[in-house]
């Protein structure tokens, strides 16, 4: 697969994405804002258009009607501006409001909430005036530049129609009252709206996908950057073998620490060897405290011989325990009787030496399945 011009092709892993968040790189749209306070304040002005002329009209009627003493009085001038300054704030603040709403959730829509300092941080390759011609001239910046083109097209075309639909309408503004005047040039302006924000809608639409797909493409990773990652993360795979190993050492020590304290261990009698422990008061069944193969195996025999714990030869048996019973659980239920007639074998062994009998007769240790030890 060829590279981008980024050099990458492979997806960029949750760690570059995280970093790019925290440096402000996130994915976004602007048409997709414009359409939202296009939309927004149109219906707004749907809905609000009468309030907004009331209030226009309030404006202009305290205005004009401003005695000429009050005019000629700075004091009275003064605070008939700040009358007038309130009026204008009262009348444009719910579409105000609006706008500000719609400008602060769109981008969120897209790339979600972000707050990040990094971006404020100065790069002095943003003053590169080289680098700034290489953007400009870049396919993004041509594609960027066709783009801006088809959208100032599609929607002075659009607007153009909009006009010549309503010019009768604008036409008859001049003969209407002022109230009447507002209330329309209202209305007017808020179906203009709609319209340019369903045709801004369509380009948002368009540009939504392109964003997140130009946003996944510039973040992009070479496999060396991915290996690299990864090693840092996770550590290189020499580190990790070796600490894999280190953690299988302390584990077979601590193992080792155990055969001393086991009941007996059941042997193959060369390849396996599995030590098994049961304190009744404490243990629902036996359980395996050691187990290995080949030189642990030996390792474990050496070590029971010292302690002098039972060792017990019953291949079948230790095959099974070594293949399905980890280190610290329970024997299942279908080793039950098997175990059991060792450790009688074992209690009835100690009897006898004890007490100076015979050697009870070793038993033949049957597995579920016909197998016998």
């Amino acid at each position: 697969m060829a590279e981008n011009e980024q050099g990458g092709t492979e997806q960029a892993t949750q760690r570059r994405q995280e970093r790019a968040r925290e440096a402000g790189q996130v994915p976004r749209s602007r048409d997709l804002s414009a359409a939202a306070v296009l939309f927004l304040s149109a219906m707004a002005l749907k809905w609000l258009g009468p309030y907004c002329s009331g209030q226009l009209r309030g404006m202009l009627s305290a205005g004009l009607d401003l005695p000429r003493a009050a005019a000629t009085d700075e004091s009275r001038a003064i605070a008939s501006a700040l009358a007038t300054a309130a009026h204008g704030l009262l009348a444009c603040a719910p579409l105000w409001g609006v706008c500000l709403v719609a400008a602060v959730a769109a981008p969120l829509a897209v790339g979600g909430w972000n707050f990040t300092l990094q971006a404020l941080v100065p790069d002095p390759n943003r003053l590169n005036p080289i680098t700034g011609f290489g953007r400009m001239f870049s396919t993004r910046g041509l594609v960027e530049l066709l783009k801006a083109f088809l959208k100032f097209l599609l929607i002075a075309v659009v607007a153009a129609a909009v006009l010549w639909k309503h010019a009768p309408q604008i036409a008859a503004l001049s003969s209407a009252g002022p109230e009447t005047a507002l209330a329309q040039a209202a209305v007017i302006v808020g179906d203009a709206f709609l319209v340019l924000s369903g045709t801004v809608a369509v380009l948002a639409g368009a540009d939504v996908p392109w964003q997140l797909w130009q946003h996944a493409r510039r973040l992009r990773m070479t496999r060396t950057e991915v290996r690299e990652e990864m090693r840092e993360t996770e550590g290189s795979p020499e580190t990790k073998g070796r600490i894999r190993s280190i953690q299988r050492e302390l584990a077979r020590r601590r193992m080792m620490a155990d055969v001393p304290k086991a009941d007996v261990v059941v042997v193959n009698p060369t390849h396996y060897a599995v030590a098994l422990r049961y304190v009744e008061s404490r243990m629902r069944a036996p359980a395996v405290v050691a187990k290995g193969a080949d030189l642990v195996a030996a390792r474990i025999r050496a070590v029971a011989e010292e302690h002098r714990v039972p060792i017990f030869e019953a291949p079948p048996l230790a095959r099974t325990l070594f293949r399905h019973v980890e280190i610290g659980a329970e024997i299942p239920a279908s080793l039950y009787v098997a175990v059991a007639q060792v450790l009688t074998y074992l209690a009835q062994l100690r009897a006898a030496v004890r007490y100076g009998q015979a050697a009870p007769v070793l038993p033949t240790i049957e597995l579920e399945g016909g197998a016998e030890a």
